[in-house]
């Protein structure tokens, strides 16, 4: 794609991370060197706001962006799909690519409800940005409490602000998408005086203009594609924040689509089209089934008895140390390099 030294160049150093308990001390760590730069935290981390910004350079001259709008109904023809636009416009299109998250309503248009296809993990999840109170200093910090809660700060590239975590473990939950306050309640039963920072943190959840509120799932469907609509990233195949791999599968199925298709002519034919989307699902569908297997899931994020804290905690200084390393690193650090990406012409694999 030719986009990785613009990545490296915004990319965020940061030094590892580090299990604290509720005054602060650290149960264990874990350097970025450790497992060759692709350990919890690896060598290169960018920011998902300087990876947008990254691909929106890289796109912007080609590409038409339509923001404060979305899809409403999707009508497929010989020819196309016909879109209708929540703005009242409709756009005819040679092919719909759903890249609109687990929550995708363009799944749901083509293919049904998305109880069908979520698959919940047993947790909930809330991302924002909050002060740095806890002195960060380049660390990924993560406080476990028991009951099943989680809550972490990691450095951006401001030294007085952090990328916040609050996360916990429970059954499926009924609340309103859109309804922000519920969400963050939620947070506040839950959380309010669990120790480390946890109160601060509520605290900045509650003014945070970037609150993010959904449940730990993942998204599993047999097919990806019907007629001349197809899926990709979350919207397809969610493997979940836990998996770390969000952005890898989002990316390398969005490569592997467009390498597929290739430089097609004015309008698609349906030959050419069924045939690149099946080529899609067969390269991709492997490297997707790795990315959503969780040995550990919500139970190693966030353990339910200080006993399993500890535990949990015990591992991560264990698997650091041989003989255990190269398991580790075989079973939980090499995902993103499982799959080999083909050349297609004029767009390098890197």
């Amino acid at each position: 794609m030719g986009l990785f030294d613009q990545m490296v160049d915004r990319s965020l150093p940061q030094r590892g991370i580090a299990w604290v308990r509720a005054d602060g001390s650290r149960r264990a760590e874990m350097p970025v060197e450790a497992f060759d730069g692709n350990g919890v935290v690896s060598k290169l981390e960018i920011l998902r706001g300087d990876l947008v910004d990254v691909l929106d350079q890289a796109t912007k001259d080609t590409v038409e962006y339509r923001f404060d709008s979305r899809i409403e109904e999707l009508v497929q023809n010989d020819d196309g799909v016909e879109a209708t636009l929540s703005d009242g416009t409709t756009v005819h299109a040679d092919l719909v690519v759903g890249a609109d998250g687990p929550h995708s309503a363009v799944r749901r248009l083509m293919f049904g409800p998305e109880e069908q296809f979520i698959k919940p993990l047993g947790g909930y999840n809330a991302w924002f940005t909050a002060p740095d109170t806890a002195g960060l200093d380049g660390w990924y910090l993560m406080y476990q409490a028991a009951g099943g809660l989680n809550a972490s700060l990691r450095p951006s590239h401001d030294p007085a602000i952090a990328k916040a975590g609050l996360a916990f473990r429970s059954e499926p939950l009924t609340y309103d998408r859109r309804d922000l306050d519920a969400q963050r309640q939620l947070l506040v039963d839950r959380f309010a005086g669990a120790g480390w920072h946890s109160d601060a943190l509520l605290a900045a959840a509650l003014e945070a203009d970037d609150f993010y509120f959904d449940a730990f799932a993942q998204v599993h469907m047999d097919s990806w594609s019907r007629g001349r609509v197809t899926l990709c990233g979350d919207a397809g195949y969610c493997a979940s924040p836990l998996s770390g791999m969000g952005t890898s599968l989002a990316l390398v199925g969005t490569y592997l689509l467009a390498g597929e298709l290739g430089p097609a002519p004015d309008a698609l034919s349906s030959e050419h089209l069924d045939g690149a989307l099946a080529r899609y699902d067969r390269l991709m569908r492997p490297y997707v089934d790795k990315c959503q297997d969780l040995p550990s899931g919500v139970d190693g994020y966030a353990p339910k008895s200080k006993s399993d804290i500890a535990i949990t905690a015990q591992v991560m200084k264990w698997m650091q140390r041989w003989p255990f390393r190269s398991l580790a690193a075989k079973k939980f650090f090499t995902t993103a390099d499982s799959i080999e990406l083909p050349g297609y012409a004029g767009t390098p694999a890197r």
